[in-house]
C-alpha cells in the first residue's frame, strides 16, 4: 500500500510546505522591518508619549480618599442604578437567595447570617459585621479581600460607585 515513491512524496510535500511558510516568513520581516539596517536593538522608536517622571514624586501611589466621607455625598438613585450589576445573583427580598444570599437589611447584618444559604467561610475569616467599610473592601475586590470566597464578581473599581450601590442597599431597610 506504501510503497517508497509514495513516502517520498509525502515526505516532499511536508518540506516543501515548511519551505513555503519559512519563505513567507523571511519576505514578511523584510517587509515589516525594512527600514533597518542590522537586526541589532539600535532601533528608534516611532512614536513616543511623554509622561510624568514617576521616580521624581518618590513612587507614591494615589492619595487615599476617606470612605466616610465618600459615603457621606453617595447618592442612593445612583446606587439603585449600580444595582443592576448584582441583580442576576442576589435578591432584595427577605429570605429570597440566589446564587448569592439576600441582600435586604446587609448593612450592619451579620456576615453569615441568611438562613438557608450556604456560606463558604471565607468570609467568615475577616469580618463579623457587614459594616460600610467592610462591604467597601469586599466590593472592590472580593477575592482579594476574603481570598476563598466564592463570590466571582471582579469588583467595583471607583470608590463613589461602591458608596453609592452600599447608600442604596443601606436605605431598604430603613
Amino acid at each position: 500500500m506504501f510503497d517508497t515513491m509514495t513516502m517520498t512524496k509525502v515526505i516532499g510535500g511536508f518540506c516543501g510546505t515548511f519551505l513555503v511558510f519559512l519563505l513567507g516568513g523571511w519576505v514578511a520581516e523584510g517587509i515589516y522591518h525594512s527600514g533597518s539596517a542590522g537586526h541589532g536593538d539600535d532601533h528608534a522608536q516611532a512614536y513616543v508619549i511623554e509622561v510624568a517622571d514617576a521616580e521624581a514624586e518618590g513612587g507614591e501611589a494615589e492619595e487615599e480618599v476617606d470612605f466616610a466621607t465618600v459615603l457621606a455625598s453617595a447618592s442612593v438613585a445612583d446606587g439603585e442604578g449600580l444595582w443592576r450589576n448584582c441583580r442576576s445573583c442576589h435578591a432584595l427580598e427577605v429570605g429570597v437567595n440566589g446564587t448569592g444570599p439576600s441582600l435586604y437589611g446587609v448593612v450592619g447584618r451579620e456576615v453569615d447570617a441568611v438562613e438557608g444559604f450556604g456560606y463558604s467561610g471565607a468570609l467568615e475569616e475577616v469580618a463579623d459585621v457587614w459594616s460600610p467599610e467592610n462591604l467597601n473592601h469586599f466590593l472592590e475586590n472580593p477575592k482579594g479581600w476574603a481570598p476563598g470566597t466564592a463570590m466571582s464578581y471582579n469588583g467595583m473599581r471607583s470608590i463613589e460607585d461602591r458608596a453609592n450601590l452600599i447608600a442604596y442597599l443601606d436605605s431598604l431597610d430603613d
